[in-house]
């Protein structure tokens, strides 16, 4: 009787064992189940969220794009202006020379008609030398519709042997006639000392020269407005030099405006920052130049003392 009674015990221990072990599997299963399901819905949660993200940046990417294009044709609208005024000086020169050819023609026909072939001779070598000189000119126009085309034109990050000299030259002459057409009352007096050695450089000269309009323009503004704020007794001044130093060539670009002061010194290259009043600067054109001499394996520095001016200092490597 004390064995059943033991089996019997021993069986009910057993029973309501497997019966609470059940329970805690059933217990553990739901508790499984649930949080796999939550699991199932943060990820679809986190895919979701990825796809914001994605299509975030894409977006984000594509309004970059448009913002450096923007800056790419605001600085092309800045250009149009010198480029009106550069492009009217070889014109005039062509069509000048091309109507005192025509009258020298005219006087060669008749020498000709007389018999005087030395006088003949001599209206042919003016005529010849006229035609040089509207070559010359019809060339110097010619470059700068291509350099207005290479402006405006999509990079394509192809690296060309590139004067440096000609295209600082070229922008700056731009940049301030551009200006001079936007206000006749300004005047700068404008200093260059091109190295002569330099020879030519690989860079892309599309956007280099965007780099010195952008620092050309800047110059300009800054002694503009310090122009502005002194009317009398300044003397605005902007210089360009270019020079050797070791495997680099450096263009410094000064002004003697009214400099930057320390405390947005730090902020000059960031992009959207900009000192201008609304309207005037898309805060883009440092950011951007600093970015294209970087691509150059090169470095943008600048110097600047307030109420002296400001020097912007391109460092590119020559191989």
């Amino acid at each position: 009787m004390e064995h059943l009674y033991l089996i019997t015990l021993i069986v009910t221990i057993n029973f309501v064992g497997m019966f609470f072990t059940i329970k805690n599997i059933r217990k553990k299963r739901q508790a499984l189940n649930k949080l796999n399901t939550k699991l199932e819905t943060k990820q679809k949660d986190l895919e979701q969220s990825n796809l914001a993200l994605t299509k975030s940046i894409q977006e984000l990417k594509a309004t970059q794009n448009q913002l450096i294009q923007s800056e790419k044709m605001a600085s092309l609208g800045e250009l149009t202006a010198g480029i009106a005024h550069e492009i009217q000086n070889p014109l005039n020169f062509v069509n000048n020379f091309a109507e005192l050819s025509k009258e020298l023609l005219a006087e060669m026909l008749q020498e000709l008609k007389n018999g005087d072939s030395q006088e003949a001779n001599a209206i042919a070598d003016n005529i010849i030398q006229n035609l040089e000189k509207i070559n010359h000119h019809g060339k110097r126009a010619d470059n700068i519709v291509k350099g207005m085309l290479q402006h405006s034109r999509t990079n394509t990050g192809s690296k060309d042997p590139t004067d440096i000299n000609v295209l600082a030259d070229e922008y700056l002459r731009l940049a301030y006639h551009g200006l001079r057409a936007k206000d006749k009352s300004f005047n700068a007096d404008i200093k260059i000392n091109f190295d002569e050695s330099l020879g030519k450089i690989n860079v892309v000269p599309e956007d280099i020269g965007r780099v010195l309009l952008n620092l050309f323009n800047n110059a300009f503004y800054a002694v503009q407005e310090k122009t502005k704020e002194e009317k009398s007794g300044f003397d605005p001044v902007v210089s360009v030099s270019t020079k050797k130093v070791g495997d680099n060539i450096e263009i410094h670009v000064s002004d003697n405006g009214n400099g930057i002061p320390q405390k947005i010194l730090a902020k000059i290259f960031q992009p959207f920052f900009t000192t201008k009043p609304t309207g005037q600067g898309t805060g883009l054109g440092l950011s951007l130049s600093y970015d294209i001499v970087k691509a150059h394996r090169g470095e943008l520095k600048v110097e600047t003392e307030v109420g002296k001016g400001t020097t912007f200092i391109i460092e590119l490597p020559i191989s």
